[in-house]
């Protein structure tokens, strides 16, 4: 059995009753499925209005997991890969709409459709064609335990995507012309951020860190182990089939713009309000607003759509996407160890961040989407009070 505790701030102070009723319902199904660690932020209005953190960061020691401790957050990397993408347009270095060859030191064809041009707008859709071939993608070529990747990205995506090279199969393509058919793509994120740091001359790290991270001030941010204090890093567990809890290494990633970032809940709250803010974090616009409403815009609608795609149903941005049935946006994350949430009703009045340093089976995946839903309906529940509050009732 897991105990868990509760460690937190409140940015706004709640009524006891409601602070205590929120603890022991996560503490309960932190328990129940045997989750070692979560940190969780609520922003209401655009504003960050509570944050906690619960369990351990480290079991082992008994270091209490909070707002501020780093942790890889797997595929939510993807919306700061888009937002370097999209400030790399704003300057001018990149159109969405160009065949990518034309950024490219070498050619990428599709073998099916060998004419067709890949954009970058369709990387970002998860529309390009491109394939994930697994069980290649979550192998041991791309995951390196206790360390960061020693592998160039440039190098393997040209051996990955053209003929001849160590890691090519026309498996790495789907018979399907870009544009017409959705299929999530962990590489072609990996390659949009790769034509980002061609194009602007700085590694990922040192550009994101320039636009985002330092006017952002988030401080425990970065791409790489060697970025970060460790100190702060969370232990990484897995559940196995018989129901223990094994800790694992943490990893390096070959393919770190699918994946990368690692980050405190209190520093991605900080990015998250800026992106559902139009771009403005603390009267600073940190991206034009016309950036961010590209950035997030629904690039799909009943005329132009991939053609396994109900727009209502699922919908995407620019490495942003529609969850749950097109109720929710912003990302999800999991990986070895990590599952994390950064999501926001559509309105963007409440959004909940979630990071979780233990993953699960399958079948469990459900309990973080209890945990994750127990949060935002609080967040409903704050917004409401504040409203009557103001309202003078």
């Amino acid at each position: 059995m897991i105990v868990a505790t509760a460690y937190g701030q409140h940015a706004e102070q709640l009524p006891l009753k409601s602070t205590n009723s929120i603890d022991s319902v996560i503490l309960k199904k932190m328990n129940d499925a045997q989750l070692v660690g979560l940190g969780a932020a609520i922003i209401v209005d655009k504003k960050l209005v509570w944050s906690k953190g619960y369990g351990y960061a480290n079991r082992e020691n008994k270091v209490p997991f909070t707002t501020s401790t780093v942790m890889n957050i797997a595929s939510v990397s993807k919306t700061i890969t888009g937002a370097c993408l999209m400030k790399a347009v704003e300057q001018g270095k990149l159109s969405l709409d160009e065949d990518i060859n034309t950024y490219l030191p070498f050619m990428i064809l599709n073998p099916f459709f060998p004419k067709e041009k890949i954009t970058l707008r369709n990387l970002a859709t998860h529309t390009s064609g491109l394939n994930d071939r697994f069980p290649f993608y979550t192998s041991d070529s791309l995951y390196v335990n206790g360390k960061d990747s020693q592998e160039a990205l440039g190098g393997f995506l040209q051996n990955y995507f053209t003929s001849g090279g160590k890691y090519y199969s026309k498996e790495n393509f789907l018979n399907h012309k870009p544009g017409t058919f959705r299929e999530y793509s962990n590489l072609g994120t990996a390659l949009a951020g790769y034509i980002v740091e061609l194009r602007t001359g700085k590694k990922l790290n040192d550009y994101s860190r320039e636009y985002l991270f330092k006017p952002l001030k988030m401080k425990d941010t970065g791409w790489f182990l060697s970025e970060i204090n460790l100190k702060k890093h969370a232990n990484l567990y897995q559940k196995q089939a018989d129901s223990s809890i094994k800790r694992i290494p943490l990893y390096g990633l070959t393919t770190y713009p699918d994946g990368g970032v690692r980050t405190s809940v209190n520093d991605l709250s900080q990015f998250f309000i800026c992106l559902l803010n139009d771009g403005k974090f603390q009267n600073r616009q940190v991206l034009k607003e016309k950036t961010v409403q590209e950035m997030l815009r629904f690039q799909f609608d009943n005329k132009h759509k991939p053609e396994n795609i109900v727009p209502a149903e699922l919908n995407s941005g620019i490495f942003w996407s529609t969850k749950m049935g097109g109720k929710r946006i912003g990302h999800n994350g999991s990986d070895f160890g990590v599952r994390t949430f950064m999501l926001s009703d559509l309105k963007k009045e409440v959004a909940v961040i979630m990071f979780i340093n233990t993953s699960l089976l399958e079948k469990d995946e459900a309990k973080f989407f209890d945990i994750y839903n127990e949060l935002y309906q609080y967040g409903v529940q704050m917004r409401n009070s504040s409203h009557i509050r103001s309202n003078g009732n």
